[in-house]
């Protein structure tokens, strides 16, 4: 989808949109294709937040933790890639401060401070396309591996007020994640997706077109061609986040919607006032 030359358009409001963004392979932080085009042109109609706060497919920990360093390292946490990948640094401060603020909103679980972890892949290869200069501090939250996404959507309501006050909240993931299954070929080639990666993803953008909260959530029971297309949740739980910060009277916009690889959705979610 081409943002510039559509009707879409991002209302100043005073509320943050909140972002679901594919960020399929690692590559994309240096190659050029449609799909960073596409977040690049979101950059530059997003409004500049105070924060961005990242939920990515590559933090899971035991229990819920959240970034508090001044200024977290940039985490290359892949391996067998060309030399130039190893070499991005997205040198974009921290927030101890907002951690903090973060962390006293959420009452339902308790949340630690990590100090140790940083921006990983999932994090910076996508905002790099949004925010180029590195100039808005960036938190990360963890995904708690050992809970269910019913709690992760309950997790992500204690924190819709950030979304008034400047913070732009991105998931960060892949709808459809089948590694096991993919065509790395084709990876970077014409868009291409096996038929039950195409069935998963058509359904997944049905029920969030729906607001069908309860059956993304209960994704388990969706049948064969969702648990082909999440066999680990880590990289779908992030989209769980954001549609669980979307509001009454917002709206829903789709960009990047298409399958490569066959088995990997670059599928993303805009959610942004009416």
């Amino acid at each position: 989808m081409d943002l510039h030359n559509s009707d879409f358009q991002l209302e100043h409001t005073g509320k943050m949109p909140v972002l679901f963004l594919g960020h399929g392979s690692p590559m994309n932080a240096i190659e050029e294709n449609m799909f960073v085009a596409s977040f690049r042109e979101l950059g530059h109609l997003l409004p500049k937040p105070e924060l961005i706060l990242c939920i990515s497919a590559h933090w899971e920990t035991k229990g819920s933790f959240l970034t508090a360093m001044s200024s977290p390292e940039t985490i290359h946490d892949f391996g067998g890639f060309p030399r130039k990948l190893y070499e991005v640094q997205y040198p974009a401060p921290g927030s101890p401060v907002w951690a903090e603020k973060t962390k006293e909103m959420i009452t339902k679980t308790e949340v630690g401070l990590d100090y140790n972890w940083g921006l990983d892949h999932g994090t910076w290869s996508v905002i790099k396309h949004l925010y180029p200069l590195a100039d808005v501090p960036v938190i990360q939250l963890s995904i708690d591996y050992t809970k269910p996404a019913q709690y992760h959507y309950d997790l992500a309501k204690e924190i819709i007020d950030l979304r008034h006050k400047g913070v732009l909240i991105v998931g960060s993931g892949n709808m459809v994640h089948n590694l096991r299954l993919t065509d790395f070929r084709r990876l970077s080639g014409d868009p291409y997706g096996y038929d039950w990666a195409i069935e998963a993803n058509e359904l997944m953008k049905t029920f969030i077109l729906n607001d069908d909260h309860q059956s993304l959530i209960h994704y388990r029971k969706q049948g064969t061609a969702f648990e082909l297309a999440i066999p680990t949740p880590e990289h779908y739980l992030p989209l769980i986040y954001t549609l669980a910060l979307k509001e009454k009277n917002d709206k829903i916009t789709l960009i990047n919607d298409e399958l490569v690889g066959g088995s990997l959705a670059m599928t993303s979610v805009i959610v942004n006032a009416e």
